[in-house]
């Protein structure tokens, strides 16, 4: 069913909001109605903005109508061949000099429909219990599209009430002047005449006192939906965007806020013409306590004010600086190219002056001892274009920028003689703009997120550090100065992040006991296993970077994951962050050969398994191998190594402990599908191997002995 059948099957409520919808001039509801297969199927977005696309639609529009026509000769619906005829001439006269400006009326009225089509369809979910309970924010999303569905509404029946009330005006206007060149002979005649046009005064006066009364409230309406959309929802979208750099798998799509501030600009925009109008119609025909006088003036300034607020906030950085390659956004290396990307929130198709958006660096040095300042190289003017590719948006992409550090005479002192580390600075981009239409001229700025700037690869762990702790913890997106005064982060929100950074990396996160085991290793055991109350300091996370910093462990740990055991992670094998005290507890209670693979606590990046053996005495112990690191994982994978472990031990024949992953699964069957082809000593990977076997001493400690022949595995 095409989108007008689908209109026509509505309730009356939205029958007669697509009434009033087709009240206004561009696109006769007969030329909808009649033609509404073909209307539906033609490029008219691109049309909009392709002369010769638009010039061959309209040529087919108008062959189409004669087709039509024909249509109503033969069936002899003589009033339906006028409309038709008609409709033909005055799309001639309107659009025969700008199709484009067809295609765009002819787009506005089908994304109109398609509101009301939106609006019926959530309303018929919200009556039959449809609605997804999923969160509240999906349920302040629906009410929202109702409030905006509805003032847009209720705006175009404004539009109807102006087209009255100017008819009304000139209903007044020719009666006035007409009395005014007959000459009445009796005074009654001339009380009659009179009386008949202070009547008519009177209900002019009426009709605008109440229509500016009308336009105040669609005002109220649509301040609270600025508000709204302004100090909630893009508020929320930014934190949201903050929380994504970081691994957050938060959704930051713009599509929908873009709608929603556009349908509120636009509204703004008619109310802002209406009152134009109304001041248009007040110089015609004036009077005495002319309320148009009074309160126009009043109700402009607001709208205009509302519209330059609005619009202020839509200019926003949709992709934030990022290198190609790097670990993540906001760090950005001098004399290498980063990319960003800025969008308007806003577009309308009489959008005709480009937008250039200017991209700068920090406006003002912080009072930061040592505190550095680059000039942006590359092209650093863009201007806003609608992208096909992403529903028309108005972007401006910035893909040649890179970073060159100023020569300054002197480290330079601030404040107190404060002083930060190079990954400790943060420096913002801000991008500078202006917005023109209908007269209107309003000056746009955005700013990114804070980035931090290294100038040597040896500087990213700590910078991307930086990036994790500002965007976990500093609710002020321009707060350069964070790390004078670092905030110590809760536990929750602590472990919550280090969860995203493996989601990011490898679309699993970390579970509530691998969690747990790292809680222990920063507080210490904690009995009752609730680390809520507690915080890591920033000098404890990744202060001075020495390996016995937690960073430089979990992230080491990070890398070897992402680099080398992606798919082993994402499949749940690794058990990864488990302490040796649990480890024991868990492998003491299984069958011999039950092992499990952890992370190293003291090596960093490295991998290691344990599994249980019995001993001559038929008890069992734990036994576990020296980590496998980088260089080892580098040459065979881990896979194969689990696969081919063997151990020699007191001169009897080499067998593979390893018989089932914890808890009882058994390895083939775990590892399997991501075994090589060959196996054995025919194993591509067998004759590099050597092995070193951990085993625990009856009193808890660890030693070591080395096995020698072919088939041994190394570390």
């Amino acid at each position: 069913m095409n989108q007008w059948d689908r209109l026509n099957n509505l309730d009356d409520d939205y029958k007669q909001k697509l009434q009033i919808l087709y009240d206004t001039d561009g696109l006769p509801m007969e030329v909808r109605h009649y033609l509404s297969s073909w209307i539906e199927t033609q490029e008219w977005d691109r049309a909009a903005r392709d002369h010769a696309l638009a010039m061959a639609l309209f040529q087919v529009l108008l062959q189409n109508l004669d087709a039509q026509h024909g249509r109503f000769v033969l069936e002899e619906s003589f009033l339906l061949q006028h409309k038709i005829r008609r409709h033909k001439q005055n799309f001639q006269e309107w659009y025969m000099n700008d199709p484009c400006a067809l295609a765009q009326k002819v787009l506005w009225f089908l994304q109109k429909e398609q509101e009301i089509l939106d609006e019926a369809g959530i309303a018929e979910k919200v009556q039959n219990l449809q609605v997804e309970p999923t969160a509240m924010e999906t349920c302040t999303q629906l009410e929202l599209d109702r409030k905006i569905s509805v003032l847009q509404t209720d705006v175009q029946c404004m539009a109807h009430t102006i087209i009255c009330l100017e008819e009304q005006q000139d209903e007044f206007d020719f009666k006035y002047q007409t009395y005014n060149m007959e000459s009445f002979t009796d005074e009654a005649s001339k009380l009659r005449r009179d009386t008949v046009l202070q009547g008519l005064l009177n209900r002019l006066n009426k009709c605008r006192h109440s229509t500016l009364s009308d336009i105040k409230k669609l005002l109220d309406r649509t301040e609270e939906l600025v508000e709204l959309l302004v100090k909630t929802e893009l508020v929320d979208w930014q934190r949201r965007q903050q929380k994504s750099c970081i691994g957050s798998p938060d959704d930051v799509c713009l599509d929908l806020l873009e709608k929603w501030f556009t349908s509120v600009a636009g509204s703004l925009f008619h109310l802002r013409d209406f009152l134009t109008k109304l001041d248009e119609l007040s110089g015609k025909v004036s009077y005495e306590e002319d309320p148009v006088k009074a309160r126009k003036p009043q109700l402009f300034s607001r709208t205009e004010r509302l519209l330059k607020y609005l619009l202020q906030s839509s200019f926003v950085v949709e992709t934030q600086p990022s290198m190609p390659q790097a670990k993540g956004p906001l760090v950005i290396r001098t004399n290498i190219q980063f990319y960003v990307k800025t969008r308007l929130l806003i577009k309308f198709p009489e959008m005709n002056n480009p937008m250039e958006v200017h991209v700068s660096m920090d406006r003002e040095t912080p009072q930061i001892k040592g505190y550095r300042r680059f000039n942006i190289l590359g092209i650093a003017t863009k201007t806003l274009t609608m992208v096909e590719g992403q529903n028309g948006a108005m972007v401006a992409d910035f893909r040649h920028l890179n970073l060159k550090e100023q020569k300054c005479g002197g480290p330079g002192r601030g404040v107190n003689d404060i002083c930060l580390s190079v990954t400790e600075e943060l420096h913002i981009l801000y991008f500078h703009t202006t917005f023109e239409m209908k007269g209107l001229s309003v000056h746009l700025k955005a700013s990114s997120l804070p980035v931090v700037i290294i100038s040597n690869s040896s500087q990213q762990q700590s910078a991307w550090a930086s990036i994790l702790w500002f965007n976990m913890l500093s609710q002020n997106p321009k707060d350069i100065k964070f790390f004078t005064n670092t905030p110590a982060a809760p536990w929750p929100q602590f472990g919550e992040m280090l969860s995203w950074q493996f989601l990011s990396a490898t679309k699993r996160g970390l579970l509530d006991t691998q969690l747990e085991m790292i809680a222990c290793k920063l507080f210490g055991t904690n009995q009752q296993n609730n680390y809520d109350a507690f915080t890591v300091p920033w000098s404890k996370f990744c202060k001075d970077m020495s390996p016995d910093t937690f960073w430089v462990w979990f992230d080491g740990i990070l890398m070897m994951v992402k680099t080398f055991l992606v798919d082993l992670w994402r499949d749940g094998l690794i058990m990864g962050f488990v302490s040796k005290f649990k480890e024991k507890s868990l492998l003491m209670t299984k069958q011999r050969g039950t092992f499990l693979l952890r992370f190293s606590e003291s090596v960093i990046g490295g991998i290691t398994f344990s599994w249980v053996e019995n001993t001559k005495s038929g008890t069992p112990e734990v036994k576990t191998v020296e980590p496998f690191t980088k260089a080892d994982l580098s040459q065979i994978p881990f896979q194969e190594i689990i696969r081919n472990f063997q151990i020699l031990l007191d001169d009897e024949f080499p067998e593979n402990p390893l018989l089932y992953l914890y808890p009882n699964i058994p390895k083939d069957e775990a590892f399997g599908k991501y075994y090589s082809d060959k196996m054995g000593d025919h194993s591509p990977y067998i004759k590099y191997i050597k092995t070193k076997l951990m085993f625990i001493t009856k009193e808890g400690k660890c030693g070591s002995s080395s096995s020698s022949g072919s088939g041994d595995l190394s570390t």
